[in-house]
């Protein structure tokens, strides 16, 4: 029988290569994107899916016991996210704004366009 032996700073020649986390790199092009259509409101859906899968991420990579890489990434994932979603709540805050805004001018203005004659 072959034994396997883990000694500190020796690796094991059957032991894989380590490699970037695959959720890593998805959680980065999905925070990418959600800051690219963030001004659409769009960006957000990306951006949480993001938020997810950075959780999903680190939870792995800590259980993987150095095989995973991309730790270091995940700082930067979550910050674009939620830079993200800041966007696209900003966008809507204004967007409300302009039509309550449109809605108190509009307030006094008759409903009916006012071409119609009314008799008391």
């Amino acid at each position: 029988m072959v034994e396997v032996q883990r000694v500190l700073g020796v690796r094991h020649p059957d032991d894989p290569e380590p490699v970037e986390s695959t959720k890593v790199v998805a959680a980065r092009l999905l925070a990418s994107v959600g800051v690219a259509l963030s001004p659409f409101v769009g960006g957000a859906i990306p951006a949480l899916i993001a938020l997810l899968l950075a959780r999903q991420a680190e939870a792995d990579i800590r259980a993987s016991e150095g095989f995973l890489l991309g730790a270091s990434r995940l700082p930067v994932i979550r910050r674009l996210s939620w830079t993200a979603i800041g966007i696209a709540a900003a966008v809507i805050v204004a967007a409300l704004l302009v039509w309550v805004i449109a809605l108190a001018r509009a307030a006094g203005d008759a409903s009916y366009g006012g071409g119609v004659a009314v008799s008391l």
